[in-house]
């Protein structure tokens, strides 16, 4: 069995965001060889997430609005963690749109349905965070 590892670095302009990461995942599965197996990639940081959906803009724009109602960034003083950051809200977002991804390789391809794509999400951003990649297989 062959493993690869490599991590991938964001850091947004904005303190959330949607990126797109699937065409660096499929980089990392081609860089790999593997050809039948298992890809992990998981968020590094507790007020980011790895996910999978569909590359739609107003759908992205449906998840600001949703996270934020579920849990608003402001005020600040709603939340008591935010006595030491401001950030409480990110966490919970998180919490929300999960840690990671395990995709199935079959073939040499990411084995994904017809409109899934991996996307990395920020919820506390402008700030150097990382993605761990892991694929494991044949």
């Amino acid at each position: 069995m062959k493993s690869y590892r490599k991590e991938l670095f964001f850091n947004t302009e904005t303190r959330r965001a949607y990126i797109n990461i699937t065409g660096e995942l499929n980089k990392c599965l081609n860089e790999s060889g593997i050809k039948e197996g298992l890809l992990l990639c998981n968020a590094m940081h507790i007020t980011a997430s790895v996910f999978i959906n569909d590359d739609e803009s107003g759908l992205h724009h449906d998840f600001e609005k949703w996270l934020e109602h579920l849990a608003p960034e402001k005020p600040h003083n709603q939340y008591r963690h935010n006595g030491y950051e401001d950030n409480a809200d990110a966490h919970m977002k998180r919490q929300i749109m999960g840690r990671d991804v395990t995709v199935a390789i079959t073939e040499a391809k990411l084995d994904l349905g017809p409109w899934e794509q991996i996307f990395y999400g920020e919820y506390d951003g402008k700030r150097k965070k990382r993605v761990l990649v892991k694929i494991i297989g044949e």
